[in-house]
């Protein structure tokens, strides 16, 4: 087996790829802001006996970024596999009521660091004649919501580039892919309004997906035979139908 790098790994989906793919055999090269997290991570995953890289990296610091790839120690060449999970949500305000800081946050995050990393692991890819590069969108790039604003703008472009991606690379044998859930408890509505409570009341009475079934679908994407690019994957938990309409009813 190669490597997989996974942005973002020290929670939620990037952790769940990080645990799915190394019980598979497959080398690890991680990044987070919590450098904490991804030593308590890489420290457990060591039983599986793969090797694994990680590094602080904050993925809205461009140079931070540069830096990261160019860290790579060779031994964990070739990248198979660049999952793109790191991103996050700001608030829920209206567009006028919105804090600049964290529309900047969500850009540099959700769509610039994803530039940056990509445009750095396209050439290896390139040279090992290979690859597969994985964008974590949403069904907020699919549809928008009240409040959802600039974070719904930032996976709608994260669902227009990755079409855009695979025109690029479509003589390179890079397959491209993106995976674009509907609510998943992860941290990310606490991370969004920075408050526990407030993040608890998004998953009531409903049966959310989880961290572990993105990852399970994201690793069933990327081992898919060298000629099969399965291009796009909506996942949305049973009782959710459209970004508005959901069932909250139904275990009452």
């Amino acid at each position: 087996m190669g490597s997989v790098l996974i942005t973002g790994a020290s929670s939620g989906i990037g952790q769940a790829c990080a645990e799915v793919f190394a019980k598979n055999g497959y080398n690890l090269i991680l990044n987070a802001r919590r450098i904490d997290k991804l030593e308590k991570i890489s420290e457990e995953l060591k039983k599986e006996n793969v090797n694994i890289f990680y590094k602080k990296t904050d993925m809205s610091n461009k140079d931070e970024i540069f830096n990261f790839v160019e860290s790579i120690p060779k031994e964990f060449y070739p990248i198979d596999i660049l999952i793109n999970n790191a991103g996050l949500s700001r608030g829920l305000e209206s567009l006028d009521q919105g804090n600049i800081d964290d529309w900047n946050e969500m850009i540099d995050t959700n769509v610039k660091g994803v530039l940056y990393i990509t445009k750095l692991i396209i050439p290896i890819m390139k040279k090992q004649g290979f690859g597969h590069i994985i964008n974590l969108g949403s069904i907020a790039g699919h549809e928008s919501y009240p409040g959802g604003n600039v974070y719904c703008a930032t996976k709608a472009a994260i669902k227009s580039l990755t079409k855009s991606l695979r025109m690029d690379l479509i003589r390179t044998n890079i397959r491209v892919s993106s995976i674009d859930p509907g609510m998943v408890e992860t941290e990310f509505s606490e991370v969004r309004f920075r408050d526990k409570q407030m993040a608890k009341k998004v998953y009531e009475n409903i049966k959310p997906l989880y961290a572990k079934d993105i990852a399970d679908v994201i690793f069933y994407v990327a081992t898919r035979p060298q000629h099969v690019n399965i291009q796009d994957v909506i996942i949305m938990p049973t009782q959710q139908a459209s970004v508005l309409i959901n069932d909250r009813d139904y275990n009452k």
